[in-house]
């Protein structure tokens, strides 16, 4: 009975320090990111959290300064990556961590890389931020639970309740950040997996709160839920589902066939500066796509002009995928996802008007991270979290995220079929 007691006290106090470790963890990466962004595009230098978002400090930026930092951007992808893959060890990813086989995350080598990830995403690169938290938090899991000997499957828990704890603090979503845990890393639902991941979770998005703040990741204004709405979420949401298969072919195919040896460096270099001379143009490409979501939110985009950074934003996700760069999908997905929504909502208004195109834009970006991912309910919640919707809304998201699941899962099996 006594070893009994002190094995689950062990494992509490590692589930505890696994979501502090997270928390810290996903806290410093921000704020360095908030750093760097205010450093290279010269905004709110006073202040590492601020009210002016990237997107104000780099469309208020010279566009001379936007194609140096894109440059200096493309030498740093460049030749840090190719210095990880030519120094480091092999990278061990977090899916890789938590399968049965259970490979160590290399602690120096996973730090780099998700250095790397947060550097290049505040100069400028268009891929997400949060697989660099994701990773931290599960070298923390990792290394506290091999300290602590608990058992195989308890280990497997406790790395992937780390990441969910990195993703839950770096964007304040301690449900989201759970729900990640149970449907994407562990794929099954049991009580003790649901009670870890969820203590994990909310310590790390409240130790983040030290220094980020409780904030919400988007400011949406108030929508009204209505029958046009909720009837365009049924009709739009395959077509959701089927863009979402496309970005998902397009950018694995992207990783798949990434530049290595000499060409990162060459290929990253030519990729990120090409991106700062589209950005003299268009300084909404820049960054994982916070900006186009936001503008999306905000009913700030026309049809013309979402078209127009959904085709960039799409073009540059891939490039800097095939040239070697290093991020996640989660962001650029959620702003793909808004994009598209305010075409065909702008499309839909002109037969059923009355609706704003921010609420288009929400359930859209739902739906596209939902198919895109393969994570239906963890979009949800992420969405939901991330824009702090009125309850009602949940209605026409999860119509949205059911139909484009449906339709994505259909063109993977015809695929594979075929």
């Amino acid at each position: 009975m006594p070893s009994m007691f002190r094995s689950s006290l062990m494992l509490a106090l590692v589930v505890v320090f696994t979501g502090i470790g997270a928390g810290l963890g996903g806290m410093l990466l921000a704020l360095l990111l908030h750093g760097i962004q205010h450093l290279a595009y010269g905004y709110s230098l006073d202040s590492l959290v601020s009210h002016e978002t990237f997107l104000w400090g780099v469309t208020a930026a010279a566009p001379e300064r936007r194609l140096a930092v894109l440059v200096v951007c493309g030498l740093v992808a460049g030749l840090g990556w190719w210095a990880v893959y030519r120094y480091g060890r092999p990278l061990v990813s977090v899916k890789q961590a938590v399968s049965e086989k259970m490979p160590l995350m290399p602690p120096g080598t996973t730090l780099a890389h998700a250095l790397l990830q947060i550097i290049t995403v505040a100069l400028g690169s268009p891929l997400g931020r949060e697989v660099a938290p994701r990773e931290v938090g599960a070298l923390a899991g990792s290394w506290l639970s091999q300290r602590a000997r608990v058992t195989p499957e308890q280990h497997r828990l406790i790395v992937a309740c780390g990441a969910g704890a990195g993703l839950a603090a770096v964007y304040n979503v301690p449900l989201g950040g759970a729900v990640f845990v149970l449907e994407v890393l562990v794929g099954a639902f049991s009580w003790p997996a649901a009670v870890i991941a969820l203590t994990t979770s909310a310590i790390g998005a409240s130790v983040a709160w030290v220094g980020l703040g409780a904030e919400s990741q988007y400011v949406v204004p108030h929508f009204v839920l209505s029958p046009a709405l909720i009837t365009w979420a049924v009709v739009c949401g395959p077509v959701f589902g089927l863009a979402a298969y496309g970005f998902t072919r397009l950018t694995g195919s992207a990783r798949a066939n990434a530049a290595r040896g000499w060409r990162l460096p060459v290929l990253a270099l030519i990729n990120f500066t090409l991106i700062g001379g589209l950005a003299m143009l268009l300084p909404q490409i820049l960054g994982n796509g916070k900006g186009p979501a936001q503008l999306g939110f905000d009913n700030e985009l026309t049809i013309g002009l979402a078209a127009l950074l959904l085709l960039v934003k799409v073009l540059i996700t891939t490039s800097s995928l095939r040239a070697g760069a290093e991020g996640g999908l989660l962001t650029p997905g959620l702003a793909n996802g808004a994009l598209l929504a305010v075409i065909l909502g702008g499309a839909w208004s002109l037969i059923w008007p009355g609706v704003p195109l921010g609420a288009f834009a929400i359930i859209g970006a739902a739906a596209f991270l939902a198919a895109s991912m393969s994570m239906p309910l963890t979009a949800i919640v992420l969405v939901a979290e991330f824009t702090r919707i009125d309850h009602d809304f949940l209605v026409p998201i999860i119509l949205a995220v059911v139909g484009a699941v449906c339709v994505s899962k259909l063109c993977q099996r015809w695929e594979n079929a075929g």
